[in-house]
Parts: C-alpha cells; structure tokens; sequence
C-alpha cells in the first residue's frame, strides 16, 4: 500500500501540472488515508491550499485536478467531496492483484531499503555490580524492537550495549570487599548478584560517611585506571559475575546485544578534553573544564557549562559519550546513532550533541537521535515500587508473568475440560507472560508513562499479546481442522466479495506501509496498533455470524479465504517478530 500511494502521489502531482502548469511541479497533492472509510480509500486535500495561489474556490480547483487525473488502474472514478476533498476508492480487482503478488514473497511485500546505511542502536545500558531493575525495562524492550525493525529493512545495525563498568563505584565497591570479603576479588563466583548488590549499597554508604574509606576508594579508581594487576583482577571478576546475571534476562527476552562499557572509551578521553581545548571551546570555571551550551542555564538564570573534566582532573558521564560518539562515527562509521534513555536523560543529550556539533565532530550525513521513554508505573499511579518500597528487579517482575500466565492457563484448561502436558503448560505460559511484558511496553506511545498491570497485558480481549496470539493460533487452528497445509495452496487467485474480506485486504496491504513508518519516526507502538486492528479485522471476517465461511465454502471462494487466513497469520507472525514476540501453533 506504501508503493500504492506513492503511485496515486505520483499521478496527482502530474495532474496538478497538467492543470495549472509546471511552477506546480513538485507540489506535495496532500494525499491521506480517508478519514472514513464510506468516502473511500485515500483523499487529496491540495484543492484547499492551492486555492488561495489561484484564487478559484477549492471545488473548481479540485475539478481540474480530477479532469486531468487518470488513475483508473488503480481506483474507481474519482469523487470530490465536501469543500475540495479527492476521494479515491482502490479497485477490487486491483487489491486482488496486489495479494496474489504478495503470496509468494516472505517479506510479504515490505521492500528493503533502498539505500541500507549503518544504524547503531545504543540501548539497556545496565551498570555492573547492580541488579537490572524495572528501570531497564523500556530501555531494552525498545531499543531491540527498533533494532529489529531495522534490520529487517536492511539496514546494517550494531546493537550496543554501553553498561556503566567504569569509574568511582568500583574503587568503592573493590575498597570494601577487600575488608569485608577479599576472597570475591580473587575468587570467581564467590559472590552471587544478591550478594554483590548488599555488599555494593553498604559501601555506598560507608563512601557517603566516611572520609578516610572515601580516600582508599579514591587511591583504588587511581590504581585501576593505572592498570594495577589486582586491582584489575577484581574489576574483572566483578564485571563477569554482573555480565551472567544480565545475560539470562537477555536470553528470557531474546535479546541479543554487543556488549562496549564505559571502559572501553577509557584511553580516548583525554583525546576528547584536548580536541575541545584545540577548538577553543573549552573554558575553565571553579578549577573545571567545561563548555558553555546555549539555551541552557542554572536555576539563577546564568549560563550552564558541560564539565568534560573535573577540578581533580577526573572524567565523568559526558566525557566517555563525547568519545563514544566519536567513535562510533570515525570507526563504526555509523550514519545514524539511536540512543533509548529514559526522558529525564533529555537534557543530557542535548547538551553532548551541541557540544560535538559545535566542534564539528558532526558530518552533515550523520544523524543523531535521542529515544526518551516515559516512567513504569505501579496501579497507584506512582513509580512502580515492590511493597517494601525497593525499586522491582526485572528478573522478579518477568518471573511474575509467567507465573500468572501459568495459572491462567491451568484455570482454561479445567473450564475446558482439555488435557495438555506439563511441557506444553511451561512453554505456552512463558511465551505468553513475556510477549505480554513486552506488548503491554511497546503498544504505548514511548514518550508517555504507562501504568504496569498484569491482569490488563494478560487479558484475552482488548489490545494485549495474548489476544494477537490467539488471532494467529486461531489460523493454525483451521488449518489443523481442515487438514490444510498453506504451504501448498500455490499461487491461487484471491477473489475479495463480502465487504470483511475487502476490509481485511486493505489492511493486509498496509504492512509496508507501517514498517516504513516506524523505521523512520521510531515509534513501535504504530506496529502494535496496526497488528491489534488486523487482528480485528480477521476475527470479524472469520465471525460466524457476521463474517463468511471458510472450511465449509465452496471453490474458488474456499482457497481465496484460506489464502487470506494464511496471509493474515504471516503478517501477525512477522510483525510480532518485529516487536521481539514469539508465535504458538497452539494455545
């Protein structure tokens, strides 16, 4: 459908210059989706702003647009509506021609990307020695969803994942373990994360209130940074302990990333101060080197400096993401660098990109854009919080969903008198619990904060996982009553009669459309939207009383409707891949 509009843009443009000549060339015919589907498929509004240039009422204008507009391979005669408005109505036997194109094609006519350039995707971004929390949540649902999205288009994308494995905290933590359990410092797997955590909030603590601790933490940042071998031995061991507990969550939510901590900039640093000094952009304020930013300033209405190094010649968080900027353009030649941060990093953002432009670290074929998120949200509208008040660990809140799934399933198959193994319960129960973890994420707008509740994502009905599961696993379902393999239905004509199976056509047609879509403005939830109204369309095509037969239809219709059924489940498969959700055959 996306090359379908691009087609009626293209013949609406030629229209506009064959009614009122080549100074028009090139103006945009303003071509939507119809706000209603009873005016038709799509609509021209150009009439109403090209009416003021040529001082004609909008209803003449669009008559002579429309008498020098021929699209009839594609539409029904044109008609102009209201004040101006060129409604376009798709052809039935066009839309046929468009599905039986598709049948064959396993990207189920997506194109990949003309131009595939090289996309970095810099997203979860955990710190070691901590647990991953609820916080890390959106961060990694989003940022593998946009990842997805983009590789299938063709693009050549490096998923990063920029874990905070670097600076004071490890001097402090490695200070105290050396007291309390030095064995953990030369010892792997003497400590698990649990443990780690405990040990790493106490030496927060001691660091806060104890001046000599702080010093002997301080001389450890310094002898780590020096590359002192025990020193370096604990960072190690600490790293690689934090880096397995991260990895089974990514392995329970299929994400796959390439892991480059803050450390690995380490040596590039000073680089960055010297280059800002060299371009007379640094400026000393309070013993600090800093950048002054523009439209920023302090709560006294002065301006805002960027601290790139600290008056004890230290480094901080925007330093190492001036570097990895650089980096990530001059050696990963990257031509796009997405960041998913939580909103509250907004600011940050803004001021290291306005710091690296105006140093000119920024080729103009080099786009940089920030991804902000919205907070999760317990059902009292507050941050949501364990009972205790403790922040909710992923690997706990993921736990949780599968449990409920579980039983929620247990409960179905009493109320259905069906028997199914142990092995068919665990598996179902998980791919259900964390596919509605992360559609209950990604189908709201990123920007927005959301309220976390389980038994609204479990939900059968509404805009949740489980009911785009069913809609797919209700396909497998009739092919398994008829005994059909969809394989082997070749390449039969798609015949579109009853108004659900045009309805369900139009929408099949739009994937392209969607994926496009979201692989420029990065907004997952489009693609959420888009499968969940599909899914409605099926389920009323497929209605038993509103909707046709298929098993019982006679030929040709029955293989037009089974070839729809199958186009359909491909779509809902291939888009919830896009999202990082998994399919069943059988639920």
């Amino acid at each position: 459908m996306n090359a379908t509009q691009e087609k009626l843009k293209l013949q609406l443009e030629q229209a506009i210059v064959a009614a009122f000549g080549a100074d028009f060339a090139g103006l945009d015919p303003i071509l939507v989706p119809a706000s209603n589907p009873k005016f038709g498929d799509y609509q021209a509004n150009v009439a109403l702003s090209l009416s003021k240039k040529k001082g004609l009422q909008p209803r003449a204008i669009a008559a002579a647009i429309v008498d020098k507009l021929d699209v009839s391979e594609i539409c029904e005669a044109p008609e102009i509506a209201g004040p101006g408005f060129i409604n376009l109505k798709l052809k039935t036997a066009y839309l046929e021609a468009q599905l039986n194109a598709i049948q064959a094609d396993s990207r189920l006519g997506v194109p990949a990307a003309k131009t595939p350039k090289r996309e970095i995707v810099d997203f979860s971004s955990p710190n070691i020695a901590k647990e991953m929390h609820v916080g890390h949540l959106r961060s990694t649902i989003i940022g593998d969803s946009i990842a997805r999205i983009l590789e299938f288009q063709g693009h050549d994308v490096l998923r990063l994942n920029h874990v905070g494995d670097w600076g004071t905290q490890f001097g402090m933590l490695i200070a105290y373990l050396r007291e309390v359990y030095p064995d953990a410092l030369t010892t792997a797997n003497a400590l698990d994360i649990g443990d780690l955590v405990s040990f790493y909030r106490k030496a927060k603590l001691r660091f806060d209130t104890d001046a000599a601790f702080q010093e002997t933490a301080r001389q450890e940042v310094v002898r780590l940074q020096a590359g002192a071998e025990d020193t370096l031995h604990a960072w190690k061991l600490l790293c690689e302990q934090s880096r397995r507990e991260f990895q089974i969550i990514y392995e329970l939510l299929d994400i796959k990333l390439t892991e480059r901590g803050e450390s690995f900039y380490n040596s590039l640093l000073s680089g960055v101060v010297e280059d800002l000094e060299k371009s007379g952009l640094l400026v000393e304020n309070q013993g600090a080197k800093c950048v002054f930013l523009e439209g920023f300033t302090n709560r006294e209405g002065e301006p805002l400096p960027l601290i790139v190094q600290k008056s004890d010649g230290g480094y901080n968080y925007a330093t190492t993401d001036l570097a990895s900027l650089r980096y990530r353009i001059q050696q990963d030649q990257a031509k796009r660098i997405i960041y998913v941060t939580d909103a509250g990093q907004g600011n940050h953002f803004a001021q290291f990109f306005q710091v690296a432009r105006k140093a000119g670290w920024i080729p103009d074929d080099v786009e940089l854009v920030h991804i902000p998120f919205g907070l999760v949200l317990g059902e009292d509208g507050k941050k949501l919080k364990t009972r205790s008040g403790d922040t909710v660990r992923l690997r706990d809140l993921l736990d949780e969903a599968v449990s409920r799934a579980h039983a929620d399933l247990k409960t179905r198959l009493q109320e259905e008198e069906r028997q199914e193994t142990e092995e068919f319960i665990n598996e179902v129960a998980r791919v259900v619990g964390i596919s509605a973890v992360k559609y209950a994420d990604l189908s709201q707008n990123r920007t927005s904060n959301y309220i976390f509740s389980y038994d609204k994502m479990l939900d059968f009905k509404g805009n949740t996982a489980p009911y785009m599961l069913y809609a797919y696993a209700r396909v497998q379902g009739i092919s398994r009553k008829g005994d059909i393999n969809f394989k082997e239905l070749g390449n039969n004509a798609v015949l579109l009669e009853h108004e659900t199976e045009l309805a369900l056509a139009k929408y099949l047609l739009q994937l392209d459309e969607v994926v496009s879509s979201v692989g420029q403005d990065l907004l997952p939830n489009r693609l959420c939207e888009y499968l969940y109204e599909l899914s409605k369309k099926f389920n009323q095509f497929y209605d038993r009383n509103q909707g046709v037969q298929v098993l019982e239809a006679e030929e040709p219709q029955r293989t037009s409707r089974l070839i729809l059924c199958d186009l359909t489940a491909r779509t809902l498969k291939l888009g919830l891949s896009l999202l990082g959700i998994q399919v069943l055959e059988r639920m």
